[in-house]
């Protein structure tokens, strides 16, 4: 599959594992290939980005993306549907880091720490494998020969979860993507 993937698909790839070491995670998520992809630029996903009005709320997205993985890893979505059953996930995430630190459940801390941690290789966790699959899927569907960077983001934005709700939060859907792209809607992929 990678080998159908162009240059800048590849760098989002190889970003995504960088941000995964930068940030001391066990594995390589799908939110390591958006912010990966929030760093890339020259794309077609980054002029995607930059026509939903990207340069005003790339930070704001770095930000909910931190929160998100604060808080373990679960979406607002699901911490609200928590709230509801009387669960307060803030205050959860507040007594873990009082006890453990900043970013306990975070899941970025690696085993052993130290330097050894940070260059051993990350593998690609679930959620980042499908989302690559889903990128082929959107790649195939719209009949291309390639899988890109802006397949990447469809992807993204197709699957459930917290990158797909943290872009939505700012207007970018595989609905918006995809017209900003192709100047049309059409039904989702994968």
């Amino acid at each position: 599959m990678f080998e159908r993937f162009t240059k800048d698909a590849r760098a989002v790839v190889t970003g995504a594992v960088e941000q995964a070491e930068r940030g001391g995670a066990q594995a390589v998520d799908a939110e390591h290939m958006l912010l990966a992809l929030l760093d890339k630029e020259g794309g077609r996903a980054s002029f995607a980005l930059a026509a939903l009005g990207g340069g005003r709320w790339l930070e704001s997205v770095r930000d909910a993306l931190g929160e998100a993985r604060r808080r373990g890893g679960l979406s607002q979505a699901e911490a609200d549907a928590l709230a509801g059953l009387g669960i307060d996930v803030g205050e959860i995430v507040a007594r873990v880091e009082e006890v453990h630190g900043v970013g306990a459940m975070s899941g970025d801390r690696a085993k052993g720490g130290g330097k050894g941690a940070r260059s051993r290789h990350r593998p690609f966790g679930r959620d980042a494998k499908d989302v690559l699959v889903r990128a082929l899927r959107v790649a195939t569907s719209r009949r291309d020969r390639h899988i890109g960077d802006e397949h990447i983001l469809l992807a993204l934005t197709s699957r459930p979860g917290v990158p797909a709700e943290v872009l939505a939060d700012h207007g970018v859907t595989y609905e918006t993507v995809t017209r900003v792209l192709y100047g049309g809607g059409e039904a989702k992929a994968g």
